[in-house]
């Protein structure tokens, strides 16, 4: 009997699985600590609490709003290329350099550089396609 492992890239799916929620805890960093009434986090209506940031709060929900939507993708390709064989090295690594990329785009967003955010999001959406056919023969 042969026993499954769990690849580098399958804990890249964790990883990335993580990063929405590291979005959300910048969104309300130090927020917190006040009291909703006074402009604080609002744990009784978070998305309209959130809704209503500005700045670094707001892009770091918008960047959580983006990661949401970018896993799906990344999810699929990785498993794909497992189905189709991929080579696991280089599986590993590019699951790698998406995870790394995401993590790039996040802290691009949060810090208001649009442009090199959004070279950053394109290189992280090729690498995703390469995952995706990584295992094409």
């Amino acid at each position: 009997m042969t026993l499954a492992h769990f690849t580098l890239a399958y804990w890249c799916i964790l990883v990335a699985a993580l990063l929405p929620i590291v979005c959300a805890g910048i969104a309300k960093y130090g927020a917190m600590r006040i009291a909703p009434g006074k402009g604080g986090y609002d744990n009784n209506d978070p998305r309209a609490w959130l809704a209503r940031q500005t700045d670094w709060r707001a892009r770091a929900n918008a960047s959580q709003a983006n990661t949401f939507e970018a896993i799906p993708f990344f999810f699929a390709a990785v498993i794909i290329a497992h189905q189709f064989q991929a080579s696991q090295a280089l599986l590993d690594v590019l699951a790698v350099v998406f995870v790394v990329l995401r993590v790039v785009y996040i802290a691009l967003y949060v810090g208001n550089k649009a442009n090199a955010r959004s070279i950053v999001w394109a290189l992280a959406f090729f690498i995703n396609i390469g995952i995706l056919f990584s295992g094409f023969r």
